[in-house]
C-alpha cells in the first residue's frame, strides 16, 4: 500500500514506535486515521531516526502493507516526508529495501 496524509499522533515507545496520519480518501472524500507501526526506537535510530524526526502536521508518504484484516492499520516499510523529500526506512519486520529500492 501507498499513503499520504498529515501525522496526527508519534508514539515513540519499545517495543514499536507507531504514528498515525490522516488520510483522505479520493474516491469518497472521506478521511480516515491510519495507524502504522514501525521498528523499535533502537531500530529506527540505528536508520537515522530521532523522537523529533516526525512531528505532528508533518506530511508524509508512506509504503508498506495493509493488516489483512482491512483495518486502517498497517506496517510502515518507507516513510518520504514531504517538505524534504527525505526518504527514512521504518526498521520493520518487512524485508529490508534492496539497494535499487533505496534510490527509486
Amino acid at each position: 500500500m501507498k499513503l499520504t496524509g498529515n501525522v496526527t499522533r508519534v508514539d515513540w515507545q519499545n517495543p514499536h514506535a507507531y504514528f498515525y496520519i490522516d488520510v483522505k480518501d479520493e474516491k469518497t472524500g472521506q478521511t480516515a486515521n491510519w495507524g502504522l507501526e514501525m521498528g523499535s526506537p533502537n531500530g529506527l535510530m540505528r536508520q537515522g531516526w530521532t523522537r523529533n524526526t516526525l512531528k505532528v502536521g508533518d506530511v508524509v508518504t508512506v509504503e508498506g502493507s495493509q493488516a489483512k484484516d482491512g483495518s486502517h492499520v498497517g506496517n510502515a516499510r518507507i516513510v518520504v516526508l514531504a517538505a524534504t523529500g527525505k526518504r527514512l526506512f521504518a526498521a520493520s519486520s518487512q524485508d529490508n529495501p534492496t539497494p535499487q529500492q533505496q534510490h527509486r
